[in-house]
């Protein structure tokens, strides 16, 4: 018996690799666009509106913040209203010299002079504040209107993957019709009974997936 030896340079079997040319692949893919949207992310970055007031802040403005917190607390309420009744007191006992007699006009004064001075202070800590919530609000627009952007492009992305798949599923079916068609003359018999056992399996996988649906809501 003669036998051939096989070729040196055939590739292996299941190693061919088919070349196809550019009209091929086009004529396959049926004129199916690829290629994606790009899209640029310039967008200004997130900040942190917390660091950025506290490193511009001034000696000044650290004050009014500092006596801001100091009077608007409960430790503060609680010494200056000790300070008040024991100044009473001490001024309203007959054994101890009264430095401030009644009607208490020097205790009024230094009240008066505390709120004075203690309101700007406020006021400025206060404004600084509306300041920081304003920078805050902005900060808040710009990253919603980052997060629209994004959602945008998001979604533009998906759409052309949709379409990509729809183009592809009915490139797909014609492929499978013109390959019927071709099998049908050469031999009716075979196409015959691949499009049986098409429709059957189409069948199958619609039963099977009522069932599952059905399984779930169950």
């Amino acid at each position: 018996m003669d036998i051939t030896p096989p070729d040196q340079n055939a590739a292996p079997l299941g190693r061919q690799h088919t070349h196809l040319s550019s009209g091929d692949l086009n004529r396959l893919l049926g004129g199916i666009h690829f290629r994606f949207p790009s899209f640029k992310h310039d967008h200004p970055p997130v900040i942190n509106v917390n660091e950025e007031m506290d490193q511009k802040l001034t000696a000044g403005q650290k004050i009014a913040d500092k006596v801001a917190s100091t009077v608007g607390s409960w430790p503060f309420i609680i010494i200056q209203s000790t300070i008040l009744a024991a100044w009473l007191v001490l001024n309203s006992l007959v054994l101890i010299y009264h430095w401030d007699p009644y009607p208490f006009i020097l205790l009024n004064l230094m009240l008066s002079f505390q709120a004075a001075y203690a309101a700007p202070f406020v006021m400025m800590s206060q404004n600084r504040q509306s300041e920081k919530d304003r920078l805050t609000a902005q900060n808040d627009y710009q990253t919603d209107i980052k997060g629209e952007v994004e959602i945008r492009n998001l979604m533009d992305h998906l759409d052309h993957q949709d379409k990509v798949l729809l183009q592809i599923i009915a490139r797909m079916e014609e492929q499978h019709l013109d390959m019927l068609h071709r099998i049908s003359q050469l031999d009716p018999d075979l196409a015959k009974r691949l499009g049986i056992d098409i429709v059957e399996i189409s069948t199958e996988e619609v039963k099977t997936e009522d069932r599952e649906i059905g399984g779930n809501s169950a």
